[in-house]
């Protein structure tokens, strides 16, 4: 999938050639800094983006025999919120200020499922009592600003699991509260997975939120995936220059009373057609092939997957080098 961003300084190439699965009941975790293109290709997925000045350029979304991309403004709308649910970032934006959360949990369930209001009033109750906040029944008559970050996001996520969606996609939950509080929400995410059996795809900057909730990672970085593997075998054997760097400036990975590291430079500049490494202006291994050409995205292992020029040579000169296949398109 390509998606652009028509502006008065030309194209911002904000995805460039994003393409992934995604099996039944599993989390996926999507990680890299801020700019990498996580949110932007996952809002791409369910047309969440304004057009203009968003457009998804190419790519298709198969789910259930249907091409997500494709889609009219009503059949997209009969897949959000019904069989992919959503959780955005800031709740409190998110949600709407002059509408009980009761009336916000409803909406779906009427619109999806044709609950009357007293049918969907209970189901309203029960999601409120699934996520965990006490004394559900009267607390949907409360509006958004009655509710702490915590409970809030909470709501959003009642919200996202009201029709029971295949899929869920949590846009970085957690971003804005508190470390107990965050640990809160992660412990009822995996609550509710085990107990729902639906698939996850995670949006996060935080490596160690990943590791533990994660089955697979896709390390995101200028807008196109430059590493995907099983959650362990990427913490043990990271291959690319950048999911080192983001593993090396956590705390924890450094002897006593080493510094963190932090990566140096910038990120680039979406304005040009990626047709180089978009890591390369940072990259301690770049060469003169990583500024004239974009690496694909080749398989390395059974589920291991990395873009880098750099590492196909260390696996060509080690020998381990295995038959290209393509991943990104």
């Amino acid at each position: 999938m390509k998606t652009v961003f028509h502006t008065q300084d030309g194209l911002i190439h904000a995805v460039n050639g994003v393409s992934f699965h995604l099996d039944e009941g599993e989390l996926l975790a999507v990680v890299g800094e801020s700019g990498s293109g996580k949110s932007v290709a996952m809002m791409s997925l369910l047309q969440l983006l304004p057009i203009p000045p968003a457009e998804i350029a190419s790519g298709r979304v198969a789910f259930e025999g249907q091409d997500l991309v494709r889609l009219s403004a009503s059949g997209i709308r009969q897949v959000r919120g019904a069989r992919i649910g959503f959780i955005f970032q800031d709740p409190m934006t998110s949600l709407n200020p002059v509408f009980t959360v009761g009336f916000q949990i409803m909406e779906p369930l009427r619109t999806h499922l044709g609950m009357s209001r007293r049918q969907a009033r209970k189901r309203a109750a029960e999601l409120l009592e699934l996520v965990g906040i006490p004394g559900a029944a009267a607390r949907l008559n409360d509006y958004p600003h009655q509710f702490s970050g915590g409970m809030r996001q909470r709501v959003m996520i009642a919200i996202a699991l009201a029709c029971d969606p295949k899929v869920l996609i949590a846009d970085e939950p957690t971003t804005a509260l508190d470390v107990t509080v965050q640990a809160q929400i992660l412990e009822l995410v995996k609550d509710l997975r085990q107990r729902l059996g639906m698939a996850i795809i995670w949006i996060t900057h935080d490596l160690g939120v990943a590791a533990g909730i994660a089955d697979r990672i896709i390390v995101m970085y200028g807008g196109q995936i430059v590493e995907h593997a099983r959650i362990g075998e990427l913490f043990e054997n990271p291959r690319h220059p950048y999911t080192r760097a983001l593993l090396d400036s956590l705390p924890g990975r450094h002897k006593a009373n080493e510094k963190l590291r932090s990566i140096g430079g910038q990120p680039p500049l979406l304005t040009r057609e990626p047709d180089f490494c978009p890591f390369s202006a940072r990259c301690s291994h770049v060469h003169d092939r990583c500024r004239a050409e974009n690496p694909p995205l080749e398989r390395v292992s059974e589920s291991h997957d990395v873009a880098c020029w750099w590492d196909k040579e260390r696996r060509a000169i080690s020998g381990g080098q295995l038959p290209e296949s393509v991943h990104a398109r």
